[in-house]
């Protein structure tokens, strides 16, 4: 006789058994952490637990020290304020109950400062004092009680995600191939009331209906068979409860009918009912950001080796063995993985990234430069200020890591209803069941009235009141170039407070081009754009498609990296670039330019002959489509890393008040935290590298199609436009949809209200109540499809 084990439930043969007063354990590793979990206090860990299995408690036989070996700290451990971090994946996680119980015992443990399990990834991330307790030992207090804990590894999450995605597309699949074939044979049994029908054919069409509602009930509806099981585990009646009650009643009523003769079966309702609700669930889970995959883009844009000058000489060292003090070589067109001050050399470094700012920044000798920054034309040496686990880009890579773990989960509104909606719907039923008994009917005819209580009242139109009209709304926007990447984004947007814009690349084009020009004296266009055309730089290609200038003339062309340009054509010397450059050659200017613009300054060897100023220009219908934002009662606010006089020029032209300037990425990420702090729902737009933190802390992320991949990786809409006009129709829509998922919500409810009571009664047998029950979820989706009635651009 096989028994189970007292702690993981797992049966084996008794002669195996460990008898431990009055327990029973498959193995000592059992049998120490249930001891341990006795005098830990923490025996309601097998309450939580309830009748999941374990896996049994492992002996493991590897060396556990090198977790505190030198080169695992180094590549998985980070060092801030004297403690240490690491994130683990622990094996053998289950269920909440695994989670709760690991948390406890490791925040029980001197030395462990702070740990986070995250259910969904079984990922931990644990703070500690390693003057108090080694990791070594918080490996070995986590194989104690029965799980163990190895360096986090991109592809474990991956492969999770990817097996939960192909397990609910089998099950829809399943069971929208059943329902197919099971709504032609309902159909055809329908018509045979009207037309006639002998009883074996209609015994036979409702066996077919068996075979086929079976797989989905059993297999494709699983998933609300466990969600029951775990949420009355915890005290919680959700709607998978009704869904699996209801579904599972008219199922076994539906077997009796078909084997006694007596009543109908209503095995059609069973697979359609399952299918309906598993569609939703389907995109629930399609739509899970994963945050796995957006860290490793933007760790695959970083080099994974670097150039360092030792005594003269040159060698290739690991990014990681890189060490505070060292010197490094930084070539035109390498990224910048360090924070550090430049030696020697000049260059122009693209910040974009980092500040969002379009201009590349001039850096020369004791100039600093971020880590993620990019050397466009320059080749420089650099002191390093920092080592990679304390630069800037790291820490953007771990709070990116930190906001997209801890990001919060928003819920259907119709599952805001349904656990009432489960509760009183099955304490009608089971209430109608006894009435019926006590006033003297039959068995038969009380299970045939609660039946059609729970037939017509379940929750189809209720469970389709969301995804149906968020679908059909997905579909709207799509067709205007806006893709939301799951269905609960659209109910979130709708209820916006603020909207948090970046500048470049969002309001702005993210090229600069000339506003302004002064000009001094006479001077060639041919031959100034012969010289730009020879050059790459975005100043220079802004001037010369402000110039439209064809231009075949021979130039000698010198280029001072950072500064400017200096061509010689038919002898005579031109110079072009910042006002500096210019002054350096001996010409003399004593104006003042103006702040609010980028400029370049285009001489000849005696005087300067024009100023152009240029500055990133705004997209097309960008104040219309803001104006339009803020007339639905949306603040908008600029959050951008330019310069002060820039970002206010902006907002000016298009009619943004609030603007934040010269902002690092954590910092707007701070800003959207204050935000949300006050309890705004925040949508955040942006397109680069630099909007990541601030797009995974809020509430909307939105990206640019034109952007960075790692802002799109983290959005949960994109816009494939790429303007301001789309991002005003993604509001429409979300608006419009949201205003009919509360329409499609109350049609629910009102139906429920009016049909129940004539099913207690009663007035309805299961048949009716069948074809009611289809007719509020063909209600449900015809006023959805009026979603598509009307363009959003005429709302």
């Amino acid at each position: 006789m096989s028994i189970r084990c007292d702690h993981c439930s797992l049966e084996y043969p008794e002669d195996v058994m460990i008898k431990d007063d009055g327990k029973n354990f498959c193995c000592k590793g059992c049998q120490g952490v249930y001891h341990l979990l006795q005098e830990e206090d923490l025996n309601s860990f097998y309450n939580k637990k309830g009748d999941e299995k374990l896996d049994p408690v492992k002996q493991y036989d590897d060396d556990i020290r090198r977790f505190d070996l030198d080169g695992f700290t180094d590549k998985y451990v980070t060092k801030k304020d004297g403690l240490n971090e690491v994130s683990l994946i622990l094996e053998g996680i289950h269920c909440a109950a695994c989670v709760w119980l690991n948390e406890k015992v490791l925040d029980k443990q001197d030395g462990i400062i702070d740990v986070y399990i995250n259910f969904t990834t079984h990922k931990a991330k644990i703070k500690w004092d390693d003057s108090q307790i080694k990791l070594s030992q918080i490996i070995t207090l986590i194989r104690s009680i029965g799980y163990n804990g190895y360096p986090y590894d991109a592809k474990i999450n991956e492969e999770r995600a990817y097996k939960e995605r192909k397990e609910y597309y089998t099950k829809m699949i399943i069971a929208i191939f059943a329902s197919m074939n099971v709504m032609w044979l309902a159909i055809a049994r329908y018509l045979g009331y009207f037309s006639g029908i002998d009883e074996q054919m209609k015994f036979n069409i409702h066996l077919a209906e068996l075979f086929l509602s079976t797989p989905t009930l059993f297999y494709s509806g699983l998933v609300f068979f466990k969600g029951a099981y775990f949420g009355l585990r915890n005290k919680i009646v959700n709607m998978d409860l009704l869904v699996a009650s209801g579904a599972t009643t008219v199922y076994l009523f539906s077997l009796w009918a078909l084997f006694t003769g007596n009543g109908e079966a209503y095995f059609d309702s069973v697979t359609m009912i399952i299918t309906f609700i598993l569609i939703g669930k389907f995109l629930e889970v399609k739509s899970k950001k994963n945050a796995i995959d957006t860290l490793d883009t933007l760790t695959a844009t970083l080099p994974v080796q670097v150039t360092v000058i030792e005594n003269g000489e040159k060698r290739v060292k690991a990014i990681e063995d890189v060490k505070e003090g060292e010197i490094l070589e930084i070539k035109a067109g390498e990224r910048v993985v360090f924070d550090c001050e430049v030696l020697s050399g000049e260059t122009s470094i693209d910040v974009s990234s980092l500040t969002g700012e379009s201009i590349p920044e001039v850096v020369s000798v004791n100039d600093k430069i971020l880590g993620g920054s990019s050397n466009i034309d320059g080749f420089i040496t650099a002191k390093v200020l920092k080592d990679y686990k304390a630069s800037t880009l790291y820490s953007i890579i771990s709070l990116l890591e930190d906001a997209l773990s801890k990001k919060p989960k928003i819920e259907e509104k119709a599952n805001e209803l349904s656990e009432h909606f489960s509760i009183v719907i099955l304490s009608l039923a089971f209430g109608t069941f006894l009435g019926w008994l006590y006033f003297g009917d039959s068995v038969e005819t009380a299970v045939v009235v609660s039946v059609s209580v729970i037939i017509i009242a379940c929750p189809c139109a209720l469970a389709l009141a969301t995804p149906i009209a968020t679908v059909i709304g997905i579909g709207t926007a799509a067709k205007k170039g806006i893709l939301f990447k799951g269905a609960n984004y659209i109910e979130t947007m709708a209820k916006a407070d603020v909207l948090v814009l970046d500048k470049t690349g969002t309001i702005t084009k993210g090229k600069p081009v000339v506003k302004e020009e002064e000009k001094f004296g006479d001077y060639s266009k041919e031959i100034l754009a012969s010289i730009l055309k020879k050059t790459n730089h975005p100043i220079a290609k802004g001037v010369d498609s402000y110039l439209a200038t064809a231009s075949n003339l021979d130039v000698s062309l010198k280029e001072i990296k950072a500064r400017g340009v200096e061509g010689v054509i038919d002898n005579e010397i031109f110079y072009g670039g910042n006002i500096d450059f210019i002054t350096s050659k001996g010409i003399f200017f004593d104006k003042d330019l103006k702040s609010e613009y980028s400029h370049f300054v285009f001489a000849n060897e005696k005087e300067i002959l024009a100023i152009f100023y240029l500055s990133d220009e705004i997209k097309e219908g960008a104040k219309e489509a803001i104006e339009f934002i803020k007339s639905k009662g949306v603040e908008v606010v600029i959050a951008t890393g330019d310069r002060d006089k820039i970002a206010k020029s902006v907002g000016e032209e298009v009619g943004i008040e609030k603007i934040h300037s010269k902002l690092l990425p954590n910092e707007k990420a701070d800003l959207i935290d204050r935000y949300k702090k006050d309890g705004k729902v925040v949508v955040m737009t942006g397109d680069g590298i630099n909007d990541t933190i601030a797009l995974a802390k809020s509430d909307i992320a939105i990206a640019m199609h034109s952007g960075a991949d790692t802002s799109i990786d983290v959005s949960d809409v994109v816009l494939l436009q790429s303007s301001l006009e789309n991002l005003r129709d993604a509001f429409i829509v979300s608006k419009r949809t949201y205003s009919f998922v509360k329409q499609n919500l109350l049609i629910s409810l009102v139906y429920n209200a009016l049909t129940v009571p004539v099913a207690i009664a009663g007035y309805v047998i299961p048949l009716v109540a069948a074809l009611s029950m289809s007719f509020s979820s063909l209600l449900v989706v015809g006023n959805s499809l009026r979603i598509k009635n009307e363009s959003p651009l005429k709302k």
